[in-house]
């Protein structure tokens, strides 16, 4: 029987919140307190780790994320900090030149960003024509909403002038020509039939792809939308039991019966690391990209502009209510508060029909410009807000621009759902972001945007909520509380070691913290350059 014992700061995370030492059987928990108890029964057989100056805790949980678009990432060109036209041009060029790219074969990017462009508005095909003249090419913004397309590439889809966008999505004309830029169910359509990678290449970015989120301090994953082509490539991989750290799948709600069929073995349990967590529904788009869905025009908008809907009130309904009779969570991409009001007002209506709405745990993911009036409704229903609450830093100054600094300031109110008692949890909605844990604590703690501009005083977290956040409080929405998110004897062995403890360093020096090593059931699966 393998035995660790670890001593030093340990945070709990439960009652008493530090512990001197830890031991470790099998990867499960089963002694917790001080050195000189837990020494004694581990005996002298035990392995000891000594953690020095630095801090053990539960491991971080992922509240959302799409993990296989994290792996499908390997094989892109990525945009991310691009400043101009010029650098996403050489980029692809550069990309193109250096895999040896044949002509006619795709080439996909991601994670450009307009408003961080010198130029503050979306490429065009001209610009990717000049890029890559011979090859069809697809770029996506970093919302992943939308996205713009070169010549070749619509040439490919069929795409002209007549052809008309699916309901939910655009596909942009100015002078009578495409522009090649594309939002929501129209660029995600289209998007869906590009060539995909080789079924051993995807293998290979799945492992990647694990070793990344491991890095950040991540032993359980989501998998946000898991369509009906992604779950044939699910298969391979768990035949293969190329899983080893957890991962939780919701399905596209429009293939429910299809894809419970095809995890059935993987429902209500995890089965080689796979669980099928239940279902997932979009119902607007993105704030920074303006298509999120609000109650009121943006800020300066023509017409009274407000973004749009991807689903009708009697379908989110439906969609509600079909989950409580499967007995299945459901989460609902909701940005605006238009979306998060139809979301809510549905969930109200089917539970007053069926009581046990709240067993569900239905999550609102993203909840950024919720308000607090929806907050305390979604409050009474059971219903979780999983807050991309690193926004405030990354698109905060693009919020105020959109929407004012009063509306912006009330962004992803978390210090407004945890006076409210809510379970809430924080996500970077990865590949969009990094699923960095510690800087997604640091932005909730201090809510400070790239320009230095604090936004939302009084939404700001002590670092001990914002920490439960992304493990019990995560743990929970997942109703994995029992063997996950804090550290108890009993509980599984999900640990991450740190050099500094987010709850004792300077509020400000959060995000400066290491990840030291990633632990999943007792296993070291990730150990950075420093060791412990």
């Amino acid at each position: 029987m393998d035995k660790v014992v670890y001593v030093g700061r340990i945070l709990t995370l439960e009652e008493p919140l530090y512990a001197e030492a830890m031991l470790i059987q099998d990867g499960v928990i089963s002694a917790l307190g001080s050195k000189k108890e837990v020494l004694e029964q581990a005996g002298k057989q035990a392995q000891v780790v000594e953690l020095g100056n630095n801090v053990l805790m539960p491991a971080f949980i992922d509240a959302h994320s799409h993990f296989a678009a994290c792996a499908n990432g390997m094989f892109q060109v990525s945009l991310e900090e691009a400043i101009s036209f010029e650098e996403i041009k050489q980029r692809i060029h550069d990309h193109i030149k250096n895999n040896q790219i044949q002509p006619g074969e795709f080439v996909l990017a991601k994670g450009y960003d307009h408003n961080h462009l010198e130029e503050k508005v979306h490429p065009t095909k001209e610009l990717l024509d000049q890029a890559a003249p011979y090859n069809p090419v697809i770029i996506q913004h970093q919302s992943g909403h939308m996205g713009v397309m070169n010549s070749l590439a619509l040439e490919k889809f069929g795409i002209t002038i007549e052809t008309q966008p699916p309901e939910g999505g655009m596909i942009e004309q100015k002078n009578g020509q495409l522009t090649g830029y594309m939002e929501e169910n129209a660029f995600i359509q289209y998007l869906k039939m590009a060539p995909m990678p080789t079924m051993q290449e995807f293998l290979q970015a799945f492992e990647k792809a694990q070793q990344m989120y491991a890095s950040y301090g991540i032993t359980t994953i989501q998998e946000g939308m898991l369509v009906e082509e992604l779950a044939e490539l699910y298969r391979p991989l768990l035949d293969n039991k190329l899983l080893w750290l957890d991962v939780v799948g919701y399905g596209d709600l429009k293939k429910a019966e299809s894809l419970k069929k095809k995890f059935s073995q993987h429902i209500g349990q995890y089965k080689d690391h796979f669980r099928f967590g239940g279902y997932k529904i979009f119902l607007d788009g993105s704030p920074q990209g303006k298509t999120a869905w609000m109650l009121h025009p943006y800020k300066n908008a023509e017409d009274g502009y407000c973004g749009y809907p991807t689903m009708t009130n009697q379908q989110v309904k439906d969609a509600v209510a079909l989950a409580v009779g499967d007995n299945m969570q459901i989460l609902a991409h909701c940005n605006g508060d238009a979306a998060a009001e139809q979301y809510i007002s549905a969930a109200e209506q089917v539970e007053k029909e069926q009581p046990h709405l709240k067993e569900i745990k239905p999550v609102l993911v993203h909840a950024q410009l919720t308000t607090g009036e929806q907050l305390q409704r979604a409050a009474k229903i059971g219903m979780i807000p999983s807050f991309f609450v690193a926004h405030v830093y990354h698109w905060g100054d693009v919020h105020i621009k959109n929407f004012g600094f009063e509306r912006a300031k009330d962004i992803s109110m978390a210090a407004t759902a945890s006076r409210l008692g809510m379970t809430f949890t924080f996500h970077q909605d990865s590949p969009v972001i990094p699923p960095n844990m510690l800087e997604t604590i640091w932005c909730a703690v201090n809510r400070i945007t790239k320009a230095g501009v604090v936004l939302g005083e009084e939404e700001k977290l002590s670092p001990l909520e914002a920490v439960k956040a992304v493990t019990i409080y995560a743990a929970r929405q997942y109703s994995e509380e029992s063997t996950k998110g804090s550290l108890a004897v009993g509980k599984q062995a999900d640990l991450v070691v740190l050099s500094d403890d987010p709850l004792q360093v300077a509020p400000e020096e959060i995000r400066n913290i290491q990840v030291l090593q990633t632990i999943k059931k007792g296993k070291v699966v990730y150990s950075g350059t420093k060791g412990i």
